[in-house]
């Protein structure tokens, strides 16, 4: 392991650690007033938001924790993180606690049951005002509140596109994706479509969970496949989330099958680290930087706490990120720097406001 990608990568799984299960670490206390922002902040009182992930146990979600964490804590706010690790259960345990407790403002992530509806309701009925990142569609019907996400169909082309040209339209594939959450749900659209408009790409398995264990799962699944087709009958894997890629990269490393190339889904420390190591067989991922994605989800709630008005929904554009592009850099590439190689990449000033430039100048103080 290159010492600078450990490094990151090693702070990256503490502050998953961190994040994990509790209510985050030291926030900033608001104080004193400050001209020309909302009426909302402009009193310096304490305002409190609740951020609440289904899934987790992976470096996507710690970086989407921190992004919304740093925002908040810059903007002034007390911010608490919590994820569920798939538990449903703990999910919406989470969501009703906080409703009886003294929080402004949520950001529900990944709420992708009919249930998480009748919770956000609840929390809009007491006044209180929700973002929801990749969760059920049907948040729409909820009036106030925004529902984003990653451009999944984009996401899913890019990767997909790259694939069917490398293999030049033939190509025996296996398919790991989990049925139910709604980016996947939109992802496997793209794929269908895609199958069907390239008949020469045939799936010849496929797998896929949703746990804390996710990675580890995949590796096991994707280890008894290598063993059921032997060389010349697997060309490619596309994996619509990095859990899975992890997991097919390092069983197709252990069996030594480099003849078989990942296509993925989503970005962090752990997966360019996976990326750029010699002879990983994960070539292209199609992503949006999840701190960003954090962040932008926070200015949003900014803008609703503040009475502003904010859009049904949101959309954050994809990026497609290719192994030459990160093995051909002098140096290690992490989510720092990783803007370093994609134009553009970990930036956005969408919903980022002249008072909130103000709010974070205050808080600076």
């Amino acid at each position: 392991m290159k010492k600078g990608i450990k490094k990151v990568f090693l702070g990256a799984v503490a502050s998953a650690l961190l994040l994990t299960g509790c209510g985050g670490g030291e926030t900033k206390t608001a104080s004193g007033p400050v001209e020309g922002v909302p009426e909302r902040f402009a009193k310096g009182e304490e305002v409190k938001i609740k951020v609440i992930r289904k899934i987790g146990g992976d470096d996507h979600t710690a970086q989407f924790l921190a992004g919304a964490k740093t925002e908040g804590e810059a903007l002034g706010f007390k911010v608490d993180v919590f994820t569920a690790n798939g538990d449903t259960a703990k999910f919406h345990d989470a969501i009703n606690q906080g409703l009886q407790q003294d929080y402004d403002g949520f950001i529900i992530s990944h709420g992708d049951d009919a249930a998480t509806v009748d919770d956000v309701k609840k929390l809009v009925d007491e006044g209180k005002s929700v973002v929801t990142f990749d969760s059920n569609p049907d948040l729409a019907q909820v009036e106030g509140v925004t529902l984003t996400s990653q451009d999944d169909e984009a996401l899913a082309t890019q990767a997909l596109d790259q694939l069917v040209k490398d293999q030049n339209g033939e190509a025996n594939i296996v398919y790991l994706w989990v049925d139910g959450f709604p980016p996947m749900v939109r992802r496997n659209k793209v794929y269908q479509e895609t199958l069907k408009a390239n008949p020469g790409i045939k799936e010849i398995e496929r797998f896929g969970v949703a746990a804390a264990d996710t990675s580890v799962q995949t590796q096991n699944a994707v280890a008894a496949m290598l063993n059921k087709h032997p060389k010349g009958e697997i060309d490619a894997i596309f994996a619509t989330w990095d859990a899975f890629a992890i997991g097919a990269a390092r069983a197709i490393k252990e069996a030594g099958r480099d003849e078989i190339k990942i296509y993925g889904i989503d970005v962090s420390n752990a997966d360019l680290q996976e990326i750029q190591g010699e002879g990983s067989p994960w070539k292209y991922t199609a992503a949006v930087d999840p701190k960003l994605i954090g962040e932008v989800n926070m200015r949003l709630l900014a803008k609703k706490l503040a009475g502003e008005e904010t859009p049904a929904t949101y959309d954050l554009e994809a990026s497609l990120i290719s192994q030459e592009e990160l093995q051909q850099s002098k140096n290690p590439v992490n989510m720092a720097n990783l803007a370093e190689i994609i134009e553009g990449w970990g930036k956005s000033d969408a919903f980022l406001e002249d008072w909130m430039e103000k709010l974070k100048d205050h808080y600076k103080k």
